[in-house]
């Protein structure tokens, strides 16, 4: 099965009980995307590598108690990592209603305890210094997202952007420390890397 051999590749455990949550996940996300467009991918093995395996291969990059999913769109990353840390807490943020309107009901049907679910501009959020982390499926330029998050973050903070290739010209003038890992999501092709920013 795609999904479990997956996991298993990125090195991963998991419950039957955290497949079948993946499972329901896509399955909603299948449902819903008739109607509210939540994701361009169509095709159901496309959506288990491209959307939940891509969201899980940053996993082992993850650290602290609570973390925001800035532009979580249709509840990724956040979602599959909120299944697989039950005892982290999720603030999931999005701009688009729609999509909040989705999530929150996945989150629902999921019944995920650690999960909150914000519609709001990530400026207009307050809740200074409250995050160990905010992630990002790099909605933005890493400066761009970095001055706009910064806030959110606890003083040891990190920022973690999931993004394509390793964007070289971006960390030439990364003011800050960083750290930046390629990683395989297996199943896909295309190049991925993951970059923890400290906000120090």
């Amino acid at each position: 099965m795609l999904l479990q051999s997956g996991i298993e590749e990125l090195g991963l455990d998991a419950t039957t009980a955290q497949i079948d949550s993946l499972l329901v996940f896509v399955g909603l996300i299948e449902k819903w995307n008739k109607s509210f467009n939540l994701t361009a991918i169509r095709d159901r093995n496309e959506m288990l590598r491209l959307h939940i395996l891509d969201s899980l291969a940053v996993l082992p990059f993850i650290s602290g108690n609570k973390i925001i999913d800035v532009g979580t769109g249709a509840g990724l990353p956040g979602i599959p990592l909120a299944i697989f840390l039950p005892h982290v807490q999720f603030t999931l943020l999005d701009s688009n209603s729609k999509k909040t309107r989705f999530v929150q009901q996945a989150v629902m049907e999921l019944q995920l305890p650690n999960v909150e679910v914000v519609h709001s501009r990530v400026e207009s959020l307050g809740r200074e210094g409250e995050y160990d982390v905010v992630l990002s499926r790099a909605f933005a330029g890493l400066e761009d997202i970095m001055s706009l998050t910064e806030y959110l973050l606890q003083s040891a903070g990190v920022l973690i952007a999931m993004k394509g290739q390793v964007p070289e010209l971006e960390l030439k003038e990364m003011s800050r420390s960083y750290t930046v890992k390629s990683i395989v999501v297996p199943g896909v092709e295309a190049e991925r890397c993951v970059l923890r920013i400290n906000k120090v």
